[in-house]
């Protein structure tokens, strides 16, 4: 067996996008086993692919600072690798792969293609066309190794059945369409306003043949749901009642997740789920379109009224004038691209 190590520390949506190249590699390459080095809490995106190992990794404490990356070398060389992939290149995992690379043990690295994405993100002359998606660049790593991958060849796996816990927290399905909304992001220039969102939620749930679950994490964002909810019968707030595992559990069974670009977009795309993204600062055309989702689900705000989008490729660049650029969104936009979908 060929023994892979593949290195992607963070963040959640960058680890999600990993998944289905990893699961193509392996269902493509019968003789490749995968490591995966990563930190602890993304063990479970990983637990339903055969011939995928995970390592925790400890940056706290063992793993920790120049001393920390020689000895996760150190820890990770017991596992005889023959090659190494870094999908993160950023400092932590160069040295890592410096190490290996010193050893004999061939490396490769994506490259984030930084060049095309700051031309599409600067405020003159900007060159408004997609650039490379992440998953594309990943699969070229793998093919600097010698591996080749085909996407379109990529195998969702099983829904499998939900377990009595979660069903306690969400009831049976039966006929009504499951729909997961996961309202928050890292940055607010992602985050569509919460009173659209509650408007948007109170049209969906008018369909009573809709059950919609809404998803978060922490006590400012479980508060935000609570608000959310409204009462409304089939809505239910899942944030705070499930385990991380349950939640992915959950998401495998939705019709479709309507999502900010952020986490659980790609988590839902890792499974095969429909999902509908809005766009706000950011802009699906900087490479981060969900996995297997075509543009006409990325849902953006209006660059005629804003021309100086997308600003920044990961939302963390506010400029000025362009607080309200997530209100040109309609929330019967977004409800009738989810009744043409499910």
């Amino acid at each position: 067996m060929t023994h892979i190590l593949v290195i992607r520390l963070s963040a959640m949506g960058d680890v999600a996008m990993t998944v289905p190249v990893i699961r193509a590699l392996i269902q493509q390459n019968k003789q490749v086993k995968v490591t995966i080095v990563s930190r602890p809490f993304f063990k479970p995106f990983f637990d339903d692919i055969e011939g995928v190992y995970f390592f925790g990794v400890d940056l706290k404490d063992r793993h920790k600072g120049f001393v920390g990356i020689y000895r996760l070398f150190q820890d990770l060389k017991k596992l005889k690798i023959d090659f190494v992939a870094d999908l993160h290149n950023v400092l932590r995992s160069k040295i890592l792969r410096t190490f290996f690379k010193i050893y004999g043990t061939k490396v490769a690295f994506t490259d984030k293609g930084r060049a095309d994405k700051k031309a599409l993100t600067r405020a003159e002359n900007k060159v408004f066309q997609p650039v490379k998606s992440m998953v594309d660049r990943h699969v070229e790593t793998f093919l600097q190794l010698g591996f080749s991958i085909d996407l379109k060849q990529n195998h969702f796996p099983q829904k499998g059945v939900l377990p009595q816990e979660v069903l306690k927290v969400v009831g049976e399905k039966h006929d009504v369409k499951w729909i997961g909304i996961a309202p928050f992001a890292q940055y607010e220039t992602k985050v569509y306003p919460q009173d659209l969102m509650a408007e948007t939620i109170v049209l969906l749930a008018q369909n009573n043949q809709h059950k919609i679950f809404l998803f978060g994490g922490g006590e400012t964002e479980i508060k935000k749901l609570n608000e959310l909810q409204q009462k409304l019968k089939n809505v239910i707030v899942v944030a705070g009642k499930l385990k991380f595992e349950q939640e992915l559990q959950l998401i495998k069974h939705l019709d479709l997740m309507l999502s900010m670009d952020s986490g659980n977009a790609h988590i839902a795309a890792m499974y095969g789920v429909k999902v509908v993204t809005l766009w706000g600062h950011t802009h699906p055309y900087a490479g981060f379109v969900p996995f297997g989702q075509p543009l006409s689900h990325c849902i953006t705000a209006d660059k005629s009224q804003y021309p100086k989008l997308p600003t920044s490729v990961y939302g963390n660049k506010m400029i000025e004038g362009y607080e309200d650029v997530m209100r040109t969104i309609t929330p019967q936009t977004i409800v009738d691209k989810i009744k043409e979908l499910i």
